[in-house]
C-alpha cells in the first residue's frame, strides 16, 4: 500500500515587491488623515500646522531610519518584537511585543470606529454598529483569503484616497489665487503664523506624529517581501518620507485657505474647508475619501496585528497552536485575522477619544526600544566596521524624540499603558517561572 507523501506546511509567501510594501505602509498610515486632524494640528500651533508636520517628519524619518537598519540585520516577521529580543534581550524583547500588540491589536478598531463615525454623521438613519460590522466584514474576508488580494485592492484604493488628497491640494490653491493672487500662494505664513511659539509649535508636532505611527508596519512583512534586504529598509523610509511630504505640502495649502488656529469646530475643519474651496459636491467627494482611507487603512492595520500574533505564536508567546499556524488553503494567519476582528467589536461600544488612548502608548515605547536595539546592535559589533553615526548617533536622537512624545501624552493613556505593561509582565512571570527560565526561543525563521 502506497502511503501519499504528507502535504507541504503553509509557509508565508514572498509576493510583495518595494511598491507593494510602500502602499501597505502608506494604507496603514492613511494620508488623508493629515486633513481630519488639521484643525486640531493647526489650533494646537496658532496657523502653523506645516513647521509641525515638518518637525514631525523629520523626528520619523530618525526611527525609520532604525526600522530599516533592523528589518536589514534580521528579515523576518515580529518587527520590534523581534529586534529588541535579538539585541537587547529576551526579556525586554517580550515586554516590547507585549506593548506593540497592545497598539497593533487595537488599532484596526479605531480605524473602523473612526470611518464609521463619519458614515453616521452623513447617514444619521442608519446606526454605528452597522457601518463597524461592514468595515470587519469586508476586510476580515479580504485578509482571510490573502495579501495577494488584499494587496490589490489596497492599491485601488489608495489611487483613489490620493486623488481625492490632489484635488484638495489644488482647489485650495485655485481658491487662494482666485481670492488674493498666485503671490499669496508663496509665504511663510503655515510655518510661522503671528502668534506661533516655539512650544505650540512641538506641542503641535507631538499630535502631527500621530498622522506617521504606520510606517513601522511594512516590516511585519518581511517574510513576505523579495529581497527584503533591500526592499524593507528602502519601504520604511520611502512610507516615513512620502507621508511627510504629503502632510506638509497638505497643511500649508490648507492653512492658506484658512490662516490661523481659530475654527467653529476644530473636529471638523476640513470638512469645512472642503464646501468651501470646492462646494457641496466636492464636500461629499472628501468624506467619500475619508471613508476610503479608513478602509484602507484598516485592511493594511488587520493584516499587520495578525501577522505580529502569528510570529509571537511561533515562540510560544501566544499559544501555539492557535496563533503559530496559517490556513493551508490561503497561507494566511487565520486565528489573528479572526481576534483583531472580534477585538474591533468593541469599537460598538467606544467612543474614538477613548478608544484612541489604546494604542499611543505601545507605538511610541516599540519606536524608542528600535532605537535603542540599533545602538545594542552596534555596541555588540562595532569592531565589525559599522558605521558609529547611523548605528549609533542618529538612533540616539530617535530614542531621545519618541521618549519625548512618550511624556507628551495624556494621562488616561498612559495609566491605560501602565495597566497593560503591569499584565504583560504577569504573563512574562508565569512564562519564565518567576524568571527563572528564559522566555520562549524564537521557533521558526523563515529563509529568506
Amino acid at each position: 500500500m502506497t502511503v501519499a507523501p504528507e502535504a507541504p506546511a503553509p509557509h508565508l509567501t514572498r509576493t510583495l515587491g518595494l511598491r507593494s510594501l510602500v502602499m501597505l505602509g502608506l494604507a496603514y498610515m492613511t494620508p488623508i488623515i493629515v486633513l481630519g486632524i488639521f484643525g486640531v494640528v493647526a489650533e494646537t500651533t496658532s496657523g502653523a500646522s506645516a513647521s509641525a508636520y515638518l518637525v514631525a517628519m523629520v523626528a520619523m524619518l530618525f526611527t525609520a531610519a532604525s526600522y530599516g537598519r533592523m528589518a536589514a540585520t534580521y528579515p523576518v516577521a515580529g518587527s520590534a518584537y523581534t529586534y529588541v529580543r535579538r539585541t537587547i534581550g529576551d526579556r525586554i524583547g517580550f515586554m516590547v511585543g507585549w506593548a506593540v500588540l497592545l497598539d497593533y491589536l487595537f488599532l484596526p478598531m479605531v480605524i473602523w470606529l473612526i470611518g464609521a463615525a463619519y458614515l453616521n454623521a452623513q447617514f444619521t438613519s442608519v446606526p454605528i454598529a452597522v457601518w463597524v460590522l461592514l468595515f470587519i466584514a469586508l476586510t476580515t474576508v479580504l485578509n482571510i483569503i490573502g495579501l495577494r488580494v488584499a494587496d490589490r485592492a489596497n492599491f485601488i484604493l489608495m489611487v483613489a484616497q490620493f486623488l481625492v488628497v490632489l484635488l484638495f491640494v489644488v482647489l485650495s490653491i485655485a481658491s487662494v489665487a482666485g481670492d488674493h493672487g498666485g503671490g499669496a500662494l508663496f509665504t511663510l505664513s503655515p510655518f510661522n503664523h503671528t502668534g506661533a511659539t516655539f512650544s505650540g509649535v512641538t506641542a503641535g508636532a507631538a499630535i502631527a506624529a500621530y498622522s506617521f505611527l504606520g510606517f513601522d508596519a511594512v516590516t511585519t512583512f518581511t517574510e513576505e517581501a523579495i529581497e527584503p534586504r533591500r526592499t524593507v529598509p528602502r519601504a520604511v523610509l520611502l512610507v516615513a518620507l512620502i507621508g511627510g511630504v504629503v502632510f506638509v505640502l497638505v497643511s500649508y495649502t490648507t492653512q492658506l485657505v484658512h490662516p490661523g488656529g481659530h475654527f467653529a469646530d476644530s473636529s471638523s475643519a476640513a470638512h469645512d474647508i472642503a464646501i468651501k474651496i470646492g462646494g457641496s459636491l466636492f464636500g461629499a467627494i472628501f468624506l467619500a475619501g475619508l471613508v476610503v482611507g479608513q478602509f484602507t487603512s484598516g485592511l493594511a492595520a488587520q493584516a499587520s496585528a495578525s501577522r505580529l500574533m502569528y510570529a509571537m505564536g511561533r515562540d510560544g508567546v501566544l499559544p501555539r497552536s492557535i496563533f503559530g499556524r496559517l490556513s493551508r488553503r490561503f497561507s494566511s494567519p487565520v486565528a489573528g485575522i479572526l481576534l483583531s476582528a472580534l477585538v474591533g467589536l468593541l469599537a460598538t461600544f467606544l467612543d474614538v477619544a477613548t478608544s484612541t488612548s489604546f494604542i499611543n502608548f505601545g507605538a511610541f515605547v516599540a519606536f524608542t526600544c528600535v532605537n535603542l536595539s540599533v545602538i545594542a546592535y552596534y555596541l555588540r559589533h562595532r569592531a565589525d566596521g559599522l558605521d558609529p553615526v547611523r548605528n549609533l548617533l542618529l538612533p540616539l536622537i530617535g530614542a531621545a524624540v519618541c521618549v519625548y512624545l512618550l511624556f507628551q501624552l495624556d494621562r488616561h493613556a498612559i495609566i491605560l499603558g501602565l495597566t497593560w505593561a503591569a499584565l504583560g509582565l504577569c504573563v512574562l512571570l508565569y512564562l519564565t517561572r518567576g524568571f527563572t527560565t528564559a522566555p520562549p526561543e524564537l521557533a521558526v525563521d523563515q529563509p529568506e
